[in-house]
């Protein structure tokens, strides 16, 4: 559990502030308006934009959607006096469009936690299709400009098990007739309307397909197993992976993440996909092998089933050397320092 009001760590926020002082310059005087702003992507790239306003005087403003305004000051009360940041409640599909001009949109709404699919799979697909229809909607309306659609790798269906890493171009799609392919077909008939928007001239629109990723204020249950596994460490282990441990992965630190997408808001060429994920692959036993040496003393692992050895593992990850040569991108934040950065925050906003 993590305690109300747990700012991210600021050793990571100042960090972000580094990278390159031209592209915060290129956000000087925006008006964002930003969905998903209670969710792990959303409270990132808001405490992160708030922080260089503060610092760097750079004068914008932004508009955050959240459906409920209790949940959103919960996790974020240390920004409740931010005169930069506004609140709009309502529902992505049909919020009323405020009376303001924008600059710049983002659009994030959409969970993709496996038990919220299983809940109300056709309200998930609404809130992502209709939900990104009508936020494009309102940038025309607005007249806004630049759009950054946050998708998923998802939209590539089972990765194909000669193929190392995904490319933007691969043509795969998710299975249409298994109800569990409702969030990966949801994302990528939303990018289909982005294109639409963008074809026309209507918006210039970027779209990030994000993989994996772990950091401060990811959920610690649920579907993701570094979540999951780091959620068994602080408990005192043993680190538990309920499958056979061979699906291969690769993770993002959320600074890294937070980066990226500000880059390809302001630099992604219109109409460009980018994958958004890290480089360093592990399969999800080496994975939980590595949160248990992150405690001291170590942790033990254990695997709940035997893996089929003659079975080629599936895998999930994305081929960045896009988003590496075109908008000069990188990875700063290595794996296992990302596991022991997540881990140290959790113990102190919870031990403070």
């Amino acid at each position: 559990m993590v305690r109300p009001n747990s700012q991210l760590p600021q050793r990571d926020l100042e960090e972000i502030l580094t990278h390159d002082g031209s592209l915060w310059e290129e956000l000087r005087g925006i008006q964002l308006f930003l969905t998903g702003a209670s969710g792990f992507f959303g409270r990132w790239l808001l405490e992160s934009l708030l922080l260089a306003n503060e610092r760097l005087k750079l004068n914008l403003t932004v508009v955050a959607l959240v459906r409920d305004t209790s949940v959103f000051a919960h996790k974020t009360l240390h920004l409740a006096n931010c005169d930069a940041l506004h609140l709009l409640t309502g529902d992505v599909r049909d919020f009323a469009f405020p009376n303001a001009e924008f600059t710049h949109i983002i659009h994030l709404a959409a969970s993709s936690d496996a038990s919220t699919q299983a809940a109300d799979p056709l309200g998930l697909f609404s809130v992502i299709v209709d939900g990104t229809r009508h936020v494009l909607d309102f940038a025309q309306h607005t007249g806004v400009k630049r759009f950054l659609f946050v998708s998923s790798g998802a939209v590539y269906g089972q990765q194909p098990p000669g193929m190392a890493r995904i490319k933007e171009d691969y043509q795969g799609a998710p299975d249409c007739t298994n109800p569990q392919s409702v969030y990966g077909s949801a994302k990528r008939a939303a990018e289909q309307l982005c294109s639409l928007y963008n074809s026309v001239g209507l918006l210039e629109v970027a779209i990030a397909r994000a993989f994996a990723f772990i950091g401060p204020g990811m959920p610690l249950a649920g579907h993701f197993a570094a979540g999951n596994f780091i959620r068994d460490g602080i408990a005192g282990g043993p680190i538990t992976v309920n499958g056979d441990g061979t699906p291969l992965r690769s993770y993002l630190y959320a600074a890294d993440l937070t980066w990226w997408l500000w880059k390809i808001l302001i630099k992604g060429a219109p109409g460009r996909t980018y994958n958004v994920g890290g480089n360093e692959i592990v399969s999800i036993k080496e994975l939980a092998e590595i949160v248990a040496d992150c405690f001291s003393p170590c942790l033990s692992v254990e695997v709940k089933k035997h893996p089929d050895y003659g079975k080629i593992p599936e895998r999930y990850i994305p081929d960045i050397t896009q988003a590496e040569k075109e908008l000069g991108l990188s990875i700063r934040i290595p794996l296992k320092e990302s596991l022991r950065r997540t881990i140290a925050w959790h113990y102190s906003v919870n031990h403070s």
